[in-house]
């Protein structure tokens, strides 16, 4: 069973990091289909967070198709998420990495910045099944980099300072 960390420092709201957390159980095997989940209850015993956030947390998984309430039962799994399972090859060799990083003196920030960098450097933000081209690549588009507002380009050709 999933046992859910809420950090209430991080800027993210919570509900999103149930979410967030429920996902990489299911990607790394942790959660397979038929599981249940901590009722709202148990969630908010072990977390003191409010239950309707808990609801609201199933009922967008729910809504995602991961998993399912059955009412006076609970809620489900329906489906998993990827092959990232903790026992790949991929799994020891980043886990053996981080130990490196660490050896060299980086603390978690610096290692979740390196491997961020990565990620981005491969993936675009708006989905995990998308390749990102090569950063030099002329024709790559940043989701930053968007054309200046009509009116704003309006404003400043016609000297308004407002």
């Amino acid at each position: 069973m999933v046992e859910y960390r809420i950090d209430r420092h991080s800027g993210v709201a919570t509900y999103v990091q149930i979410v967030q957390q429920t996902k990489q159980a299911l990607r790394l095997g942790h959660l397979e289909p038929g599981d249940k989940l901590p009722t709202a209850r148990e969630v908010v015993e072990a977390t003191a967070i409010n239950p309707n956030t808990v609801l609201k947390a199933y009922r967008e998984l729910e809504r995602e198709g991961l998993v399912e309430a059955r009412r006076g039962l609970g809620t489900f799994v329906r489906r998993g998420l990827g092959a990232a399972a903790t026992d790949s090859p991929l799994h020891s060799e980043l886990d053996d990495w981080t130990q490196r990083a660490r050896a060299a003196g980086l603390d978690r920030d610096d290692i979740a910045a390196l491997f961020t960098a990565a990620l981005e450097k491969h993936f675009l933000e708006t989905g995990p099944d998308r390749h990102t081209p090569d950063r030099h690549s002329p024709d790559q588009r940043t989701p930053d980099r968007h054309p200046p507002h009509p009116r704003t380009q309006d404003q400043h050709s016609q000297g308004d300072p407002s």
